[in-house]
This record gives C-alpha cells, structure tokens and sequence, in this order.
C-alpha cells in the first residue's frame, strides 16, 4: 500500500477513473474475471493511462475486509473534505439558489454514502458534516455512493451550529427537519437558497443544531411508520427543494 484510500466496486472505481485517473494509484482487478463490465473498465483504464494489475480474489477480499468488492479494487490519493473557509468559498462562488444538505452526526457508514449519492443526484452545492462522531469518506461510504464521494463537495467542521450562523450570514436558509417540524414540507417556501439539516440515526437533531435553524420541516407521514431512513428522508426533502426553486426559476420576473 502507498498511504492511498481503497475504493471498490464497479461503480465506484469508475467513477475514479473518469474524474480522477491521475489519483489513481493502484487499480487491481480480479484473475480469471473477463465479463463485458470488467473489460470496459479496463478499456477506460488504459485510455486514461492507468496499469491494471491482477490480484487473486481472497486477495481482494482480505484488503476490503471482506466487502463485496466485484472483483475491483482501487487504491486512491485521497480527497481531502472541505473545511469551513473552502465550504463558504464554495457557497459565495455558487450561482443561487443555493442547496446544501447537512449531517448533524450520522454515523453510518451506508447513511453517509446513500446521503452523498442522494445529493449529487438532486444537484446539491455540497454535503457538510461534523468533524468529529460522525462518519468520514471511508472506503465503504465510497462504495455506497457509487461515485458521489468523487464529484460531491463534502466539508467536515469542527462547529457544526457556527457553521450554520456562518451559511445564514451567506444568505442562506437553514431548514432543519423533526417529526414535530412547525411546517410540512409541500406547504413550506423553499424556492431560496436552502440548507438542508438531517439528524443522526435515532436521534434526530441534537438541540444547539435545532436551535440553529429558521424553521423544521416535518414530512406528512400517513402510514404507519414514525420516521424514514436518513437518506431516503433527504432525498424527499432534496427533490422537493429543487422542483420549488427551478420553477422559482422558470418563472418570468413580473412586469413593473
């Protein structure tokens, strides 16, 4: 090993490959595997100059504990996450409306990656989370997020509440989320420049992060079911937030 991060998984390591080759440092694929998925990955990996090495399968099950790794492993320069001076660059630099989506605490591995690839796919600015309790762009988040982890901005604070006062005083609202949210989510104004705030597992908001926000949102459960799974509940909220500020776009400006 040369001091890189390990990402595994067809999606995932292509995604390295397409975004990030020259990160590349070392890419191993599974002997005697030679389906239609594995030589595309090996065609992309020669057009973008990175050497494919074979490795024996209990060989790329020992180096990723086991995980289900399809017979593709990559050892990566690592990504670094953003800290709170580059997040708010980013935020300054981003044409409104802004949408970011805040971790307050989620620990789990599958969440954070689940949560990455949610948000890149609702066209988010960026992911931030607290530095520390809370899960880090392990191999396994990269797996989950299916190439997100690459392309998605992700900040870790140290002070998740100063943070938040930091995107207000950008210009942005905080809309925090609670099964007691003041207002359900297809009522509430979100056309604006919005960060997202989901709790952790179980826990939900903890009470400085609620106390940080404008509003809560709460989602119109009708089953029997309390709550949803982090990633699945932010991925409602996200699309929501997006359909209501594209159509704030799309809308002529009045006439004066």
């Amino acid at each position: 090993m040369s001091g890189g991060s390990l990402g595994y998984g067809l999606h995932a390591v292509r995604a390295v490959l397409e975004r990030r080759p020259a990160d590349v440092l070392r890419l191993a694929l599974a002997a005697g595997r030679d389906d239609a998925r594995i030589r595309e990955l090996r065609q992309l990996a020669a057009s973008r100059g990175v050497r494919v090495a074979q490795a024996a399968a209990d060989e790329l099950d020992r180096e990723t504990g086991g995980a289900a790794h399809q017979g593709v492993l990559a050892e990566v320069r690592p990504s670094a996450a953003l800290d709170e001076n580059r997040l708010l660059d980013l935020v300054v630099a981003a044409a409104p409306p802004l949408l970011v989506l805040v971790l307050d605490g989620v620990s789990d591995p599958h969440n954070l990656g689940a949560c990455l690839r949610t948000a890149d796919a609702a066209g988010a600015n960026a992911v931030v989370a607290p530095r520390d309790r809370a899960a880090g762009l392990t191999p396994a988040v990269r797996k989950v997020a299916a190439g997100a982890a690459e392309t998605m901005p992700f900040a870790q604070v140290t002070n998740l509440a100063r943070c938040l006062r930091d995107l207000k005083a950008a210009g942005v609202w905080i809309a925090g989320t609670a099964e007691d949210g003041e207002q359900e989510l297809y009522a509430a104004d979100l056309t604006g420049s919005l960060a997202i705030v989901m709790g952790a597992e179980g826990r939900g908001l903890r009470r400085l992060t609620r106390e940080s926000c404008d509003f809560c949102l709460r989602l119109p459960m009708r089953g029997a079911v309390a709550s949803l799974n982090v990633s699945v509940a932010a991925g409602i909220v996200l699309f929501e937030a997006r359909r209501q500020q594209a159509a704030r776009l799309a809308k002529p400006e009045p006439v004066r």
